[in-house]
């Protein structure tokens, strides 16, 4: 059984980049007969809302998009799928890595780590140079009077390769070209690498559809499950949503928030233009739910991002 998953993060109005991330990520999954869930990925507890999770629920609802199992789920399992409840499968993974000793104590400051990182040549990702795994014990119990640490999982020097369902075979060497990640913040709040494969691991995600800006995280995310003891999901990425500038969309861009684009046009307009994106078709003409996702197709999908003209769209 396929299970795919939208898992955004309700921290203002969705854009059309939102929407199109759903729309591909719940058409590729009901495509091949699978299911598909919705995870709210709230993490960050003072930029997101309840308000904003359900005025998202109610968003993906208009455009007909209703979650197998998740967070709009009206059985009163819906709380399971928000990250805010989820702390302790989150220290159980936590626990499981530090009991492997593959993750150490990190007190680099924010002027450490611009200091001892370096970006990676292709997409300006800072690399921690792992400064931190070099301090002795009582170097660490002379800054832990000063301050409290983040954890980090050190990564090896090894190569990973897998092969994306759009972007086809991706290589990377985890030590060099990514670098130790954060699993735990300073303030005892989990990182979104540990939350996000720990949550696909439980849930049963086989397949993660989601932005071509996280491809290379795919890297350490793929490590992360096999510390754990998990089998990876199949990964396909998709081009972003850029505008006439270059910019991908945001949150800020209100002329494309869904309160806006509601006002505007009906579902099924909303559709059709989503499918040209997409290149279902070649121009914008209604199209219902069920005729995207029977017509979806990851080959006629650009690789290159999509320019989306924000001051003349509807």
């Amino acid at each position: 059984m396929i299970v795919g998953r939208f898992a955004p993060s309700p921290s203002g109005r969705m854009h059309l980049g939102n929407i199109f991330a759903a729309m591909l990520s719940y058409a590729s999954a009901k495509q091949k007969g699978g299911r598909w869930l919705l995870r709210m990925e709230d993490l960050d507890r003072q930029r997101c809302r309840p308000e904003y999770a359900e005025t998202l629920i109610d968003d993906l609802h208009w455009l007909g998009l209703y979650a197998d199992y998740g967070a709009d789920a009206t059985d009163g399992t819906a709380l399971q799928y928000f990250q805010s409840q989820r702390d302790e499968f989150y220290l159980s993974a936590f626990q499981k890595l530090r009991s492997l000793g593959a993750i150490y104590e990190c007190f680099c400051n924010r002027q450490d780590l611009m200091a001892s990182s370096a970006p990676h040549l292709s997409d300006g990702h800072l690399i921690y140079s792992g400064k931190g795994r070099l301090l002795s014990e009582s170097e660490k119990d002379v800054l832990r009077a000063s301050r409290r640490p983040l954890w980090r999982l050190s990564l090896p020097d090894v190569v990973d390769s897998f092969t994306d369902g759009h972007y086809g075979p991706q290589s990377a060497n985890l030590a060099h070209d990514r670098g130790d990640i954060i699993v735990r913040r300073a303030d005892g709040n989990f990182a979104y690498h540990l939350a996000v494969v720990t949550d696909d691991a439980l849930m049963g995600v086989t397949e993660v559809v989601r932005a071509r800006d996280l491809l290379v995280a795919s890297h350490e995310q793929r490590y992360l499950y096999s510390l754990l003891g998990y089998d990876s999901p199949a990964y396909c990425h998709f081009p972003l949503l850029v505008a006439t500038d270059g910019n991908r969309l945001s949150k800020r861009d209100r002329s494309l928030a869904m309160d806006v684009v509601r006002q505007k046009t009906k579902p099924e307009e909303l559709i059709g233009l989503l499918a040209v994106f997409a290149r279902i078709q070649p121009s914008w003409h209604p199209m219902s739910l069920a005729e995207f996702v029977s017509r979806f197709s990851w080959h006629n999908l650009p690789q290159e991002d999509i320019i989306v003209d924000v001051n003349n769209l509807f």
